[in-house]
Protein backbone atom coordinates (compact mmCIF):
# COMPACT_ATOMS: atom_id res chain seq x y z
CA UNK A 1 0.00 0.00 0.00
CA UNK A 2 1.18 3.41 -1.06
CA UNK A 3 1.70 5.67 2.15
CA UNK A 4 1.21 9.28 1.10
CA UNK A 5 2.91 10.75 3.89
CA UNK A 6 5.93 9.42 2.90
CA UNK A 7 5.49 11.40 -0.23
CA UNK A 8 6.21 14.64 1.74
CA UNK A 9 8.98 16.21 4.00
CA UNK A 10 6.07 18.11 6.12
CA UNK A 11 2.30 17.35 6.49
CA UNK A 12 -0.74 18.85 6.73
CA UNK A 13 -0.72 22.96 8.12
CA UNK A 14 2.76 21.59 9.85
CA UNK A 15 4.14 22.35 6.47
CA UNK A 16 3.16 26.12 6.43
CA UNK A 17 6.01 29.15 6.85
CA UNK A 18 7.06 29.56 10.17
CA UNK A 19 4.69 32.64 11.16
CA UNK A 20 8.10 34.37 12.15
CA UNK A 21 9.70 34.44 9.20
CA UNK A 22 6.47 34.68 7.27
CA UNK A 23 5.76 38.15 8.97
CA UNK A 24 9.73 38.80 7.89
CA UNK A 25 8.97 38.75 4.49
CA UNK A 26 5.83 40.74 4.50
CA UNK A 27 7.24 43.31 6.29
CA UNK A 28 10.13 43.76 4.51
CA UNK A 29 7.97 44.15 1.32
CA UNK A 30 5.99 46.79 2.87
CA UNK A 31 3.06 45.11 2.47
CA UNK A 32 -0.41 46.39 4.20
CA UNK A 33 -4.11 46.81 3.68
CA UNK A 34 -4.07 50.40 1.24
CA UNK A 35 -6.35 52.61 1.92
CA UNK A 36 -10.12 52.06 0.88
CA UNK A 37 -12.38 55.60 0.42
CA UNK A 38 -14.85 53.43 -0.28
CA UNK A 39 -14.90 51.40 2.40
CA UNK A 40 -15.64 48.11 0.68
CA UNK A 41 -12.49 46.57 1.74
CA UNK A 42 -13.46 45.45 5.17
CA UNK A 43 -10.51 42.82 6.39
CA UNK A 44 -7.30 42.36 4.46
CA UNK A 45 -3.18 41.53 5.27
CA UNK A 46 -2.79 44.08 8.29
CA UNK A 47 -4.05 41.41 11.14
CA UNK A 48 -3.18 38.49 9.89
CA UNK A 49 -6.70 37.48 9.76
CA UNK A 50 -7.98 33.77 8.45
CA UNK A 51 -9.80 35.41 4.91
CA UNK A 52 -10.49 38.64 2.94
CA UNK A 53 -13.66 40.46 3.37
CA UNK A 54 -14.86 43.06 0.99
CA UNK A 55 -18.20 44.81 0.99
CA UNK A 56 -20.36 44.35 -2.41
CA UNK A 57 -23.85 45.61 -1.19
CA UNK A 58 -25.22 46.78 1.92
CA UNK A 59 -26.00 43.66 3.85
CA UNK A 60 -24.12 41.53 2.49
CA UNK A 61 -19.98 40.75 1.85
CA UNK A 62 -17.85 38.30 -0.05
CA UNK A 63 -14.83 36.22 2.07
CA UNK A 64 -12.02 35.16 -0.06
CA UNK A 65 -9.45 32.61 1.72
CA UNK A 66 -7.29 29.60 -0.09
CA UNK A 67 -5.83 26.92 1.81
CA UNK A 68 -3.70 23.70 0.72
CA UNK A 69 -1.01 21.24 2.04
CA UNK A 70 1.09 18.14 1.79
CA UNK A 71 -0.43 14.88 2.70
CA UNK A 72 -1.01 14.64 6.63
CA UNK A 73 -2.53 11.40 6.41
CA UNK A 74 -1.86 8.04 4.07
CA UNK A 75 -5.52 7.54 3.23
CA UNK A 76 -6.04 10.00 0.00
CA UNK A 77 -9.91 10.13 0.74
CA UNK A 78 -9.33 11.26 4.07
CA UNK A 79 -6.96 13.64 3.25
CA UNK A 80 -9.41 14.81 0.83
CA UNK A 81 -11.79 15.63 3.23
CA UNK A 82 -9.35 17.27 5.55
CA UNK A 83 -7.75 19.34 3.29
CA UNK A 84 -11.79 20.80 2.45
CA UNK A 85 -12.87 21.07 6.05
CA UNK A 86 -9.88 23.23 6.59
CA UNK A 87 -9.70 25.09 3.62
CA UNK A 88 -13.44 25.77 4.30
CA UNK A 89 -13.05 26.77 7.58
CA UNK A 90 -11.18 29.78 7.36
CA UNK A 91 -14.69 31.16 5.84
CA UNK A 92 -16.40 29.81 8.87
CA UNK A 93 -13.73 31.65 11.07
CA UNK A 94 -14.90 35.08 9.83
CA UNK A 95 -18.51 34.14 10.34
CA UNK A 96 -19.31 33.25 6.75
CA UNK A 97 -21.31 30.77 4.78
CA UNK A 98 -19.10 29.14 2.04
CA UNK A 99 -20.76 29.40 -1.12
CA UNK A 100 -18.41 27.80 -3.73
CA UNK A 101 -14.68 25.95 -3.73
CA UNK A 102 -11.95 25.77 -6.40
CA UNK A 103 -9.72 22.15 -6.36
CA UNK A 104 -6.31 23.28 -5.74
CA UNK A 105 -4.22 19.97 -6.61
CA UNK A 106 -0.27 19.40 -7.16
CA UNK A 107 0.77 15.91 -7.99
CA UNK A 108 3.69 14.21 -8.88
CA UNK A 109 2.10 12.14 -11.53
CA UNK A 110 5.50 10.29 -12.70
CA UNK A 111 5.64 8.57 -8.69
CA UNK A 112 1.66 8.54 -7.61
CA UNK A 113 -0.99 7.13 -9.89
CA UNK A 114 -4.24 9.02 -10.82
CA UNK A 115 -6.19 6.95 -8.84
CA UNK A 116 -5.25 8.29 -5.84
CA UNK A 117 -5.69 11.81 -6.80
CA UNK A 118 -8.99 10.77 -7.88
CA UNK A 119 -9.98 9.72 -4.45
CA UNK A 120 -8.44 13.32 -2.57
CA UNK A 121 -10.94 15.24 -5.14
CA UNK A 122 -13.90 12.87 -4.51
CA UNK A 123 -13.12 13.16 -0.76
CA UNK A 124 -13.05 17.39 -1.02
CA UNK A 125 -16.07 17.18 -2.89
CA UNK A 126 -18.59 15.08 -0.48
CA UNK A 127 -17.23 17.51 2.44
CA UNK A 128 -17.84 20.74 -0.05
CA UNK A 129 -21.22 19.01 -0.31
CA UNK A 130 -21.92 18.29 2.94
CA UNK A 131 -21.20 22.31 3.45
CA UNK A 132 -23.73 23.24 0.67
CA UNK A 133 -20.40 24.99 -1.10
CA UNK A 134 -20.41 23.98 -4.80
CA UNK A 135 -16.96 22.74 -6.35
CA UNK A 136 -16.76 24.71 -9.93
CA UNK A 137 -13.31 23.52 -11.20
CA UNK A 138 -9.80 24.29 -9.94
CA UNK A 139 -6.20 24.28 -10.82
CA UNK A 140 -3.89 21.33 -11.31
CA UNK A 141 -0.01 21.57 -11.72
CA UNK A 142 2.93 18.62 -11.77
CA UNK A 143 5.13 18.91 -8.48
CA UNK A 144 7.48 16.62 -6.85
CA UNK A 145 5.68 16.33 -3.65
CA UNK A 146 1.75 16.02 -3.64
CA UNK A 147 -0.67 18.86 -2.04
CA UNK A 148 -4.29 19.53 -2.46
CA UNK A 149 -6.52 22.18 -0.90
CA UNK A 150 -9.22 24.62 -1.58
CA UNK A 151 -9.77 28.66 -3.06
CA UNK A 152 -12.96 29.24 -1.58
CA UNK A 153 -15.22 31.85 -1.60
CA UNK A 154 -18.38 32.87 0.65
CA UNK A 155 -20.76 35.09 1.80
CA UNK A 156 -21.04 37.20 5.52
CA UNK A 157 -23.32 39.90 7.12
CA UNK A 158 -20.71 42.60 7.29
CA UNK A 159 -22.14 43.83 10.70
CA UNK A 160 -21.58 40.27 11.86
CA UNK A 161 -18.38 39.11 10.69
CA UNK A 162 -15.85 37.90 13.55
CA UNK A 163 -12.53 39.36 13.32
CA UNK A 164 -9.16 38.32 15.20
CA UNK A 165 -8.50 42.30 15.58
CA UNK A 166 -12.23 42.82 18.01
CA UNK A 167 -11.58 41.14 21.23
CA UNK A 168 -12.15 42.92 24.53
CA UNK A 169 -11.08 42.78 27.81
CA UNK A 170 -13.56 40.82 30.24
CA UNK A 171 -14.19 38.14 27.12
CA UNK A 172 -13.95 34.66 27.86
CA UNK A 173 -11.71 32.38 25.65
CA UNK A 174 -13.32 29.04 23.90
CA UNK A 175 -12.17 26.57 21.62
CA UNK A 176 -14.50 23.84 20.14
CA UNK A 177 -12.27 21.07 19.19
CA UNK A 178 -9.55 19.45 21.11
CA UNK A 179 -6.15 19.77 20.37
CA UNK A 180 -2.99 17.24 19.40
CA UNK A 181 -3.18 16.47 16.06
CA UNK A 182 -0.22 17.61 14.86
CA UNK A 183 1.38 15.33 17.37
CA UNK A 184 -0.90 12.71 16.45
CA UNK A 185 -0.49 12.82 12.73
CA UNK A 186 3.83 13.19 13.08
CA UNK A 187 3.07 9.67 14.66
CA UNK A 188 0.93 8.28 11.94
CA UNK A 189 3.74 9.75 9.18
CA UNK A 190 6.26 7.82 11.49
CA UNK A 191 4.96 4.88 11.88
CA UNK A 192 1.45 4.35 10.05
CA UNK A 193 -0.87 3.96 13.16
CA UNK A 194 -4.24 5.21 12.03
CA UNK A 195 -6.19 7.80 14.93
CA UNK A 196 -9.73 7.60 14.23
CA UNK A 197 -10.26 10.50 16.67
CA UNK A 198 -8.06 12.45 15.06
CA UNK A 199 -9.35 12.17 11.19
CA UNK A 200 -13.34 12.48 12.44
CA UNK A 201 -12.09 15.60 14.66
CA UNK A 202 -9.94 17.01 11.40
CA UNK A 203 -12.93 15.91 9.34
CA UNK A 204 -15.53 17.84 11.08
CA UNK A 205 -17.05 21.13 9.87
CA UNK A 206 -16.72 24.26 11.66
CA UNK A 207 -20.20 25.26 10.48
CA UNK A 208 -22.60 24.58 13.67
CA UNK A 209 -19.82 26.46 15.69
CA UNK A 210 -19.38 29.49 13.78
CA UNK A 211 -23.56 29.63 13.87
CA UNK A 212 -23.48 29.15 17.14
CA UNK A 213 -21.12 31.98 17.95
CA UNK A 214 -22.69 34.49 15.17
CA UNK A 215 -26.24 33.87 16.84
CA UNK A 216 -24.66 34.83 20.26
CA UNK A 217 -23.42 37.94 18.99
CA UNK A 218 -19.29 37.05 18.99
CA UNK A 219 -17.29 39.38 16.92
CA UNK A 220 -14.21 37.92 17.58
CA UNK A 221 -12.33 34.66 16.41
CA UNK A 222 -10.26 32.93 14.47
CA UNK A 223 -9.40 29.39 13.89
CA UNK A 224 -6.50 26.67 15.19
CA UNK A 225 -4.35 25.59 12.61
CA UNK A 226 -0.82 25.56 11.73
CA UNK A 227 0.71 27.98 14.08
CA UNK A 228 -1.07 26.18 16.86
CA UNK A 229 -3.43 27.59 20.12
CA UNK A 230 -0.43 30.02 21.19
CA UNK A 231 0.08 31.31 17.91
CA UNK A 232 -2.99 31.72 16.71
CA UNK A 233 -3.84 33.13 20.41
CA UNK A 234 -1.03 35.32 20.21
CA UNK A 235 -2.31 37.11 16.54
CA UNK A 236 -5.88 37.61 18.08
CA UNK A 237 -4.48 39.14 21.38
CA UNK A 238 -1.86 41.10 19.70
CA UNK A 239 -4.41 42.58 16.75
CA UNK A 240 -7.05 43.50 19.38
CA UNK A 241 -4.67 45.13 22.01
CA UNK A 242 -5.29 43.27 25.00
CA UNK A 243 -3.50 40.31 26.92
CA UNK A 244 -4.72 36.69 26.65
CA UNK A 245 -5.02 35.09 30.10
CA UNK A 246 -5.09 31.38 29.67
CA UNK A 247 -5.73 28.24 31.69
CA UNK A 248 -3.72 24.98 30.33
CA UNK A 249 -5.62 22.39 32.33
CA UNK A 250 -9.03 23.80 30.81
CA UNK A 251 -7.66 23.05 27.27
CA UNK A 252 -8.98 19.33 25.96
CA UNK A 253 -6.96 17.22 24.36
CA UNK A 254 -7.30 14.84 21.79
CA UNK A 255 -6.38 10.54 23.73
CA UNK A 256 -3.07 9.98 23.23
CA UNK A 257 -1.65 13.68 22.35
CA UNK A 258 0.71 13.75 25.53
CA UNK A 259 2.06 9.85 24.84
CA UNK A 260 2.76 10.82 21.29
CA UNK A 261 4.79 14.19 22.69
CA UNK A 262 6.56 11.67 25.61
CA UNK A 263 6.94 9.71 22.15
CA UNK A 264 9.21 12.48 21.03
CA UNK A 265 6.76 12.92 18.18
CA UNK A 266 6.78 16.62 17.88
CA UNK A 267 6.58 18.32 13.81
CA UNK A 268 9.42 20.66 13.35
CA UNK A 269 6.23 23.73 12.77
CA UNK A 270 5.18 23.04 16.49
CA UNK A 271 8.62 23.71 18.16
CA UNK A 272 8.87 26.78 15.68
CA UNK A 273 5.32 27.84 17.02
CA UNK A 274 6.82 27.77 20.29
CA UNK A 275 9.60 29.53 19.62
CA UNK A 276 7.79 32.75 17.67
CA UNK A 277 5.83 32.71 20.75
CA UNK A 278 7.82 32.38 23.68
CA UNK A 279 9.56 36.17 24.28
CA UNK A 280 5.40 36.90 24.30
CA UNK A 281 4.79 35.16 26.62
CA UNK A 282 5.07 34.24 30.93
CA UNK A 283 4.21 31.27 32.68
CA UNK A 284 5.24 28.30 34.20
CA UNK A 285 3.64 25.09 32.63
CA UNK A 286 6.27 22.28 31.49
CA UNK A 287 7.63 21.88 28.17
CA UNK A 288 5.50 18.70 27.57
CA UNK A 289 2.14 20.94 27.80
CA UNK A 290 3.78 24.19 26.30
CA UNK A 291 4.67 22.03 23.06
CA UNK A 292 0.80 21.01 23.33
CA UNK A 293 -0.38 24.36 23.17
CA UNK A 294 1.51 25.49 20.22
CA UNK A 295 0.97 22.29 18.41
CA UNK A 296 0.64 22.24 14.70
CA UNK A 297 -3.44 21.68 13.97
CA UNK A 298 -4.99 20.75 10.75
CA UNK A 299 -8.35 21.21 10.31
CA UNK A 300 -8.56 22.29 14.49
CA UNK A 301 -11.62 23.92 15.84
CA UNK A 302 -12.53 27.65 16.13
CA UNK A 303 -11.13 29.64 19.29
CA UNK A 304 -13.89 32.21 20.02
CA UNK A 305 -13.59 35.29 22.29
CA UNK A 306 -17.02 34.12 23.93
CA UNK A 307 -19.09 31.67 25.47
CA UNK A 308 -21.27 29.31 23.02
CA UNK A 309 -22.74 26.15 23.22
CA UNK A 310 -20.53 23.23 22.46
CA UNK A 311 -17.17 24.99 23.25
CA UNK A 312 -14.71 24.44 26.05
CA UNK A 313 -14.39 28.39 28.27
CA UNK A 314 -10.20 28.29 28.55
CA UNK A 315 -9.23 31.47 29.92
CA UNK A 316 -10.28 35.33 29.27
CA UNK A 317 -9.06 38.30 27.79
CA UNK A 318 -7.61 41.53 29.97
CA UNK A 319 -6.40 44.70 29.57
CA UNK A 320 -2.95 44.56 27.93
CA UNK A 321 -0.36 43.67 30.78
CA UNK A 322 3.54 43.24 30.04
CA UNK A 323 2.71 40.03 28.16
CA UNK A 324 0.48 39.32 25.46
CA UNK A 325 -0.32 35.62 26.79
CA UNK A 326 -0.36 34.62 30.48
CA UNK A 327 -0.49 30.91 30.81
CA UNK A 328 -1.17 30.12 34.36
Amino acid sequence: MLRLTQYAQGGGCACKIPPGELEDVLAGMGLTTPDDPSGELLVGLDTGDDAAVVRIERGTAVVSTADFFTPVVDDPYDWGRIAAANALSDVYAMGGRPLMALNLLCWPRETLPYDLAREVLRGGAEVAALAGCHVAGGHSVTDQEPKYGMAVTGLADPAKLMRNDAGRPGLPLSVTKPLGLGVLNNRHKATGEVFPEAVATMTRLNADAAEAAVTAGVRCATDVTGFGLLGHLFKLARASGVTAVLDPSAVPLLDGAREAVRAGYVPGGTRRNLDWVTPHLTGDADEETMLLLADAQTSGGLLIAGEVPGATVIGELTVRGEHVIVVR
